[in-house]
């Protein structure tokens, strides 16, 4: 069971997260805060796996709420979900901690998803985001001309370019096993070797790296 502890301070949006996350039977809302000061003493009363953090509020803004309940309950995955699909508030919100960056026109069936892969351990983004993420790693590794020398990755099994390619693509684990037809369980010893292979710390730099590799496949129609 998912304990997921939302906070926004729009009574409007929680009521429609609690009606999208009181449905599934894996999470279990714990609890509302509608400031960020809340978020905080609420992650240490109610030890939430997941919190779903609006990073605009009013006083204590929802960056700062992450930075300080991750410096007390580092294990707590802090899920950013906001209006302002910028890289105002996407940079900031990944400095202070946070796994994941969803936008709040997100459909609800991705945003249930979303949780589930956070208290996975994954990463997850809406495409924009990430689009941007990889896009200014590209930019900060030089020229096409110069990546190309270094960015193919050595020793990998055909399975694992075809995983590192969909990892691009910001496709989750379940995602990745019905493209494939694996189960989830072989996909994540899949991602755990591409990390150990390539010396990746995270999902986010596997996508980069596919992206350096040209592994990156057009999305299916």
């Amino acid at each position: 069971m998912i304990r997921l502890l939302v906070a926004d301070d729009q009574p409007l949006v929680r009521m429609g997260l609690r009606m999208l996350f009181e449905q599934p039977d894996d999470i279990d809302l714990v609890g509302e805060a509608d400031t960020g000061q809340a978020a905080v003493r609420l992650a240490e009363s109610l030890a939430p796996d997941v919190i779903l953090m609006d990073l605009r509020m009013p006083g204590v803004d929802g960056i700062t709420a992450t930075r300080r309940v991750l410096a007390a309950r580092p294990a707590t995955r802090v899920l950013a979900l906001t209006t302002f699909d910028d890289d105002d508030h996407l940079y900031p919100a990944l400095t202070a901690g946070a796994c994941g960056f969803l936008v709040k026109d997100t459909p609800p069936p991705q945003l249930l998803d979303g949780v589930r892969r956070a208290a996975r351990g994954e990463a997850p983004f809406s495409q924009a985001a990430l689009d941007r993420i990889v896009a200014r790693a590209l930019d900060a590794t030089g020229p096409p001309a110069e990546r190309s020398a270094t960015a193919s990755p050595a020793g990998l099994t055909a399975r694992e370019r075809q995983v590192l390619g969909l990892l691009g693509q910001g496709l989750a684990n379940k995602e990745i096993a019905e493209r494939l037809h694996l189960g989830v369980t072989t996909v994540k010893t899949h991602v755990a070797n591409l990390m150990a292979k390539t010396c990746r710390a995270n999902r986010i730099q596997l996508a980069v790296l596919a992206v350096q590799s040209g592994l990156t496949a057009p999305p299916s129609p």
